[in-house]
């Protein structure tokens, strides 16, 4: 009687993991709000749906890294490295980025809301549906320039100038 059972749970996690793959490998996301992680290497990690939340992320290096869906928000980004990192449906909020470097970075979809970029590097940045507002499409349209290796985008056509 009992291995009917056990037959039928196994049979039950079988099936629920073939019609819902994406949730059978769902993890937590890593959480670093409030924290203090000034000079850290990240580069290269897989970070995606991370939570950067009020996070000192000074001289920080992300580059290579894969932040997908990662949640950036009033956090103090001056000088971090970006370099080629993916930041595809992030969630880049109320963040001054200073001297960060963002070159040749897929920013794809991207929300920026109330973000501010002071002396960034985009060569070669994705930004392709990215929401921004005219106002910091107009200041990184003035430095945009080169082509994406990840991704084949222009810097310059991924930001709609003119």
């Amino acid at each position: 009687m009992y291995w009917r059972q056990a037959i039928g749970l196994v049979l039950a996690a079988i099936v629920w993991c073939v019609a819902f793959p994406a949730l059978a490998d769902w993890t937590h996301p890593l959480s670093f709000s409030n924290a203090e992680l000034a000079r850290r290497d990240f580069s290269k990690q897989s970070l995606q749906a991370a939570e950067f939340s009020n996070t000192n992320l000074e001289m920080t290096n992300f580059s290579g890294a894969d932040l997908r869906g990662a949640v950036l928000s009033a956090s103090v980004m001056t000088k971090t490295n970006l370099h080629g990192a993916d930041l595809s449906n992030a969630m880049v909020n109320e963040v001054t980025l200073t001297e960060a470097d963002l070159s040749d970075a897929v920013l794809v979809e991207a929300l920026f809301l109330r973000s501010v970029f002071n002396d960034v590097n985009i060569a070669g940045a994705d930004f392709s549906y990215a929401m921004l507002d005219k106002a910091q499409i107009k200041e990184l349209c003035k430095k945009a320039s080169g082509v994406n290796s990840q991704t084949g985008v222009e810097t310059r056509e991924s930001l709609g100038c003119q």
